[in-house]
């Protein structure tokens, strides 16, 4: 059945659920309005849709170390209020992004996040991997935003996959919870220190310099 963008646009304005989350409740509903509606219900989307203008500003850091010391996380997860900071779920869930964030080494929380400098220089090595290819031109730019994605998929944290459900995104799994939960939850950064990273590329660095001094002697 073929879902209008009048029909997502109803079950959004009903909902405060976001395009693809509507488009999504319709496609698995065969356009049925009213099973939409308990569809997104159901996932929490359209709870948590309705806080996604409430301010976070409580929650709690949380620490993860992996490996013997080889790998440690520090997450910052925000809720409305200290009584579900407390609560024993939502602890759970900043234990488990934490675990997440140590076996998936994301580099963002979200795309807004990473600098435009690298998404340009990503979208010049796909086009030019695209032209190599022989790929029509009218094709190249839908074929980059695809990579683009995939690319953001790889790097920023609301839209891996879950490592404990592979079918969700961490994004998801936030929506999920806020309708659980009953209040806006949110990633608001995070660090993931790994041992020994980086210290090749130190050397690296540091061999080049004295090399650069000793010529210029």
């Amino acid at each position: 059945m073929s879902i209008s963008a009048q029909d997502i646009a109803k079950l959004r304005a009903q909902t405060g659920a976001g395009m693809l989350d509507c488009k999504k409740a319709l496609d698995e509903t065969n356009g049925d309005f009213e099973k939409a509606l308990d569809w997104l219900r159901e996932r929490g989307v359209a709870k948590a849709a309705k806080r996604a203008g409430k301010i976070a500003a409580e929650g709690i850091v949380a620490s993860y170390i992996h490996g013997e010391g080889k790998v440690g996380v520090l997450v910052e997860v925000n809720c409305e209020t200290d009584f579900v900071a407390k609560n024993e779920g939502f602890q759970t869930l900043v234990s488990d992004i934490a675990l997440h964030i140590a076996a998936s080494a994301p580099h963002y929380v979200s795309r807004e996040e990473v600098p435009a400098d690298i998404v340009e220089r990503e979208k010049s090595v796909y086009v030019e991997q695209m032209k190599h290819e022989g790929k029509p031109a009218d094709m190249i730019e839908k074929i980059v935003a695809g990579k683009l994605d995939k690319f953001y998929t790889e790097i920023c944290l609301l839209e891996q996959p879950f490592i404990k459900d592979e079918d969700m995104t961490i994004e998801q799994l936030l929506t999920q919870k806020t309708g659980e939960i009953g209040e806006k939850i949110s990633v608001r950064r995070f660090a993931r220190y790994e041992l020994g990273e980086g210290i090749e590329k130190e050397k690296v660095d540091l061999v080049a310099e004295v090399e650069a001094q000793l010529r210029a002697v």
